[in-house]
């Protein structure tokens, strides 16, 4: 990577070289050897420059990976990781390349000083710089590609603009280090979850006694083509969950929500020929299972709860909100309302089901719905470390920020989120934290430090130990 892109200097060194060994040696006599030893010595040279290039190109990766124990643990990754992986090492190889370009002018300028360039040499210099910037031009929009084309928590239009950036020469260079970051992050995350498929085959850690139902939060549905929990439902039936939805309204209110849930849990006892349920609710879904089980009486068909980022004391936000004219908010509210009606809900309730999730509510509801003792309830929080940690909620981060709830995830803050048996407080080694949306997976993506997919998975397989 410091001599390779510069081949043009490189045939003229060694013609150079060439000329003066056998001319030193056999005088004028040796223009014969002088023709044919730069010929195949030409061709020798150009087959190793694009023998490499293309390796460069097409296989920047090697056989074996240290997060592996053998060689056939990386072949058996998907392509799709390995593509990105190969896009990171050559941006990592082109990096170091061009780093190393300065001082190998600077020597070259040791050894022939400015004074000493006639007009003779500068046009070699030119196309040799030239040449130079399109072997990295190249490689970097080949890596940049790669990346662009297999990573997955980049949305589309990141996708789009870095792509459209990373065509501008110069410019290429400023978005290497964001991507190369996000591949890496990934990449490891990835063959993190492979080991841990690979060491669980057949265990069936997720094998629950009772199936489980997830329940939606808020403004949300369970929609075929788009999972509201992401890829953690994969994961749990990979390792031996049943796993069911809610199928609740994405703006109905506690009570109209806590029936439809009470009309799928019976499905779902009848299709399992089982008597009872776990659930997991996200959000205001665990505000749904807690009436459901205390209002609508259905303890004894539920066996455990399990509530993530539930404000079980209310949203600050919602308090913030509440400050807003009644006008408009009942304006915004039935624009709603006519939406989600026409996306499938039969009652939506903006108005109502948001207010529900107000602190004044949610004390009145703690007390009119105690939690009943033949069920186990355990609950989860996060918290995200700063403002832009995650962008959909940097507003609603801000306000509960200023309203003075510093330990938020974007809705609900953590002491919120507490009920039952509190488990832990989420949160990344990273900057960024852990918003209400990640809790779900909801971009896809994987963060440093934390892996909500093997989140999950802990979460079932202790309920599993725990007889659930």
């Amino acid at each position: 990577m410091i001599f390779l892109p510069h081949i043009y200097l490189l045939m003229k060194w060694k013609h150079d070289l060439i000329f003066d060994f056998f001319f030193h040696l056999y005088g004028s006599a040796s223009y014969q050897y002088i023709h044919i030893v730069n010929t195949l010595t030409s061709i020798l040279l150009l087959c190793l420059y694009f023998g490499v290039l293309c390796l460069l190109h097409f296989m920047p990766f090697g056989k074996n990976k240290a997060s592996h124990s053998n060689a056939s643990d990386r072949e058996a990754l998907p392509p799709r990781l390995k593509i990105m992986d190969g896009g990171r090492k050559i941006i990592r190889l082109c990096f170091w390349g061009i780093l190393a370009q300065p001082f190998l002018y600077l020597f070259r300028l040791y050894l022939y000083p400015l004074s000493h360039i006639s007009g003779n040499i500068l046009w070699p210099l030119a196309i040799d710089g030239l040449l130079t910037f399109l072997f990295f031009y190249y490689l970097i929009l080949n890596g940049s590609i790669r990346i662009l084309s297999t990573c997955r928590s980049l949305g589309v239009w990141k996708r789009v603009l870095f792509f459209c950036w990373v065509l501008i020469p110069i410019l290429h260079l400023l978005p290497l280090k964001y991507l190369c970051r996000k591949a890496k992050i990934e990449y490891d995350a990835e063959c993190c979850r492979f080991e841990n498929q690979k060491q669980r085959d057949g265990a069936m850690l997720c094998a629950s006694r009772y199936p489980i139902v997830m329940l939606h939060g808020i403004g949300f549905r369970d929609l075929q083509y788009f999972n509201y929990w992401g890829r953690i439902p994969k994961e749990l039936v990979r390792n031996g969950a049943i796993v069911y939805y809610g199928h609740q309204e994405a703006w109905g209110t506690i009570e109209n929500n806590a029936q439809i849930i009470k009309e799928t849990i019976h499905k779902v006892l009848e299709e399992n020929h089982c008597d009872k349920v776990n659930i997991i609710a996200h959000s205001k879904g665990g505000l749904d299972a807690r009436y459901l089980i205390s209002g609508l009486h259905m303890e004894d068909q539920v066996a455990s709860l399990t509530t993530i980022s539930t404000p079980h004391r209310g949203s600050e936000l919602l308090n913030i909100l509440n400050k807003l004219p009644d006008g408009i908010y009942r304006l915004v509210s039935s624009l709603l309302d006519f939406t989600y009606r026409r996306m499938g809900d039969q009652h939506p309730d903006c108005y109502h089901a948001s207010k529900q999730l107000s602190s004044g509510f949610c004390q009145d509801f703690n007390k009119k719905y105690p939690d009943s003792p033949k069920v186990y309830y355990q609950s989860y929080a996060s918290i995200v470390k700063h403002t832009l940690g995650d962008n959909l909620l940097s507003i609603p981060n801000l306000l509960m920020y200023l309203a003075g709830a510093s330990k938020n995830d974007g809705l609900v803050t953590a002491e919120s989120a507490k009920w039952g048996n509190f488990k832990k407080t989420f949160i990344s080694t990273g900057r960024r934290g852990i918003s209400h949306g990640d809790m779900i997976d909801l971009k896809r993506e994987d963060y440093k430090g934390f892996d909500v997919i093997e989140a999950y998975v802990e979460i079932v397989s202790e309920l599993k130990a725990m007889g659930f």
